[in-house]
């Protein structure tokens, strides 16, 4: 900034400049000693209220600040009158993560501004471009994240051989199965999610699903009972769309959307974020797998972190259960990693993440843009880390089987957690606003219950699910007692919750069937008149009808001896 450009050429020669002086942070003049020097310069006027005191006139020109410029206080004359060199003030410690995002954010877009919008659109279709997209029969492509409702995302990795470097790992002309399965539920209020790993080798039926090629052709590949889940994906033809029927199938939950992966996005990714801390009890040299890790803690990315959690026979009783638990304590500290300050704040790091995830990633139609895929990272990224658990479907060996090699979903305590995924349930500890609940329900069941002898009732059936009143029946009598329940075929229509109508004479009955059936407070209608002795209360089953046995509002707590591990918790693995 010459003085031209500051109207005073009388005063000042051209060649004097205004620089910033690294020491003190402000803005000097610097003469050109070469060139002759007025004896007397009058320094520029500092912006200031109209109120303030005049600033002193500095003793020497190089001190003048420049116009506009705020001008930092001057420090204090030491003992001895000396001025010290004024030091830069040091920046407060423990700044948030999110101003240091904002920061980044704000800067990043500064520079695509500034950049011109043909880099910004260059890297948003570089990006965009790298997502493969599955049009799944049948599935709403439009249905974004409602507010308020919780929302399902199906996790598949493949063991397909595609990709470079992946050919040596065997069987390289499979198509493909779904190896690893993770069902991945969001809360409706974003506060928690809970991640249930499926185990490759149950027993499953598969239902019959259908295909779309590129062309449009819609091929329909027909159902299969009794089959290891792996076989859902790839198998026949099967796409991800028929994991997703599968799944609902099984456990009752709608699948919104999915996310594949192959063995490179694990490679990729961890490779992009720096690596992911893993931890072993003991050494680990598995020539199978060739992972060789010492004990304690380590680093992993590319081959090795594919290594880790491929691996079958380096931990535990080398099952596939125990690969499942060493594979989530994996996902957990990656999850870790990649909302960490290192991660978020590199614009390089989170540039190499977004490009190795969409080039490694196949979704649905339904989240298949990278703008749809931003929608999904704003409604995951108020949920912490403490409050995302990770869990395995309950299973038995096969009893079918004699030699173990297959195993089934536990009869008692997979219902149990499918129910609490149905009713948005967390398994995490959100304990305020679940212990709010369970108080609320107290309050309005509190009072004496009959026995399970004297409760008299009706069932309607206005689920929509065929059987629903029999089953209800059959559950009710051969397993809790209740004999004198009687099926009365379909409601007039369907209802969209369950209810129980009943007389005032009638209330120890209501609650008693009411802990049976796990029936929220809401269900209990009470009427106003009494019942003649004999006269049986009205259950109609509605939507939110899962099953016989299976409690309406979900179980308070997580079956017994559920293992769980929250993403925050660093395990390692044995």
């Amino acid at each position: 900034m010459d003085a031209h450009s500051r109207g005073r050429a009388d005063e000042i020669d051209p060649a004097d400049q205004w620089v910033l002086n690294p020491r003190t942070g402000n803005y000097e003049l610097r003469l050109d000693r070469s060139a002759g020097q007025s004896p007397a310069q009058t320094p520029p006027r500092t912006r200031r209220s109209a109120s303030a005191a005049p600033a002193p006139a500095p003793a020497d020109p190089s001190e003048a600040p420049v116009p506009g410029q705020r001008r930092r206080r001057a420090p204090e004359p030491a003992a001895g009158g000396q001025v010290p060199p004024q030091s830069r003030r040091k920046r407060k410690q423990g700044a948030s993560r999110k101003k240091k995002v904002l920061l980044w954010t704000g800067g990043t877009m500064a520079f695509v501004l500034v950049g011109g919008a043909a880099g910004a659109y260059a890297i948003y279709s570089k990006l965009n471009n790298n997502l493969d997209v599955v049009d799944v029969v049948g599935k709403n492509t439009n249905a974004g994240f409602a507010k308020g409702k919780a929302f399902n995302i199906l996790v598949i990795g493949t063991d397909k051989r595609t990709g470079e470097g992946n050919a040596g790992y065997g069987d390289k002309n499979s198509p493909g199965h779904a190896d690893t399965t993770i069902l991945f539920h969001v809360s409706k209020d974003r506060t928690n999610a809970t991640a249930l790993s499926i185990p490759r080798d149950m027993k499953t039926d598969i239902p019959e699903c259908q295909t779309r090629s590129k062309d449009g052709t819609i091929t329909t590949i027909p159902a299969e009972a009794d089959v290891r889940f792996n076989v859902s994906l790839g198998q026949g033809g099967r796409d991800p769309g028929c994991v997703m029927r599968t799944v609902k199938e099984l456990t009752g939950v709608e699948v919104d959307h999915f996310m594949m992966a192959d063995f490179n996005a694990v490679k990729e990714m961890t490779t992009a974020v720096g690596g992911v801390k893993v931890c072993v009890e003991k050494a680990v040299n598995d020539p199978k797998s060739h992972l060789k890790l010492p004990a304690g803690e380590s680093v992993v990315k590319g081959e090795q972190a594919l290594a880790f959690v491929r691996t079958r026979h380096s931990f535990g009783n080398e099952s596939d259960l125990d690969r499942i638990k060493v594979q989530q304590q994996f996902l957990s500290s990656m999850i870790r990693q990649m909302k960490s300050d290192d991660t978020l704040t590199d614009p390089g790091k989170l540039y190499d993440l977004a490009n190795a995830a969409t080039s490694a990633l196949t979704v649905d139609s339904g989240i298949g843009s990278l703008t749809k895929l931003q929608d999904l990272a704003r409604e995951l990224s108020s949920i912490d880390t403490k409050n995302i658990a990770f869990t395995t479907l309950p299973v038995i060996d096969n009893p079918a089987e004699k030699v173990r090699a297959t195993v089934v979903p536990d009869p008692v305590k997979a219902p149990q957690l499918f129910a609490m995924i149905q009713s948005d349930t967390s398994l995490t500890e959100v304990k305020k606003k679940q212990q709010d609940a369970k108080n609320a329900q107290a309050a309005l069941l509190k009072g004496t219950r009959s026995t399970a002898a004297e409760v008299r009732v009706d069932v309607y059936n206005g689920s929509g699910i065929t059987g629903a009143a029999q089953s209800t029946i059959n559950w009710l009598q051969n397993e809790q007692g209740v004999n004198r329940s009687t099926n009365k075929s379909n409601a007039p229509e369907k209802a969209a919750k369950t209810t129980l109508t009943y007389a005032p004479n009638q209330a120890d009955q209501a609650r008693k069937l009411a802990d049976m059936m796990g029936l929220p407070a809401t269900a209990l209608k009470p009427g106003t008149q009494d019942a003649g002795e004999r006269e049986p209360m009205t259950l109609v089953l509605g939507a939110d009808f899962k099953g016989a046995g299976v409690p309406i509002t979900g179980p308070a707590k997580a079956p017994k001896d559920l293992e769980k591990v929250a993403a925050d918790k660093q395990v390692c693995a044995k």
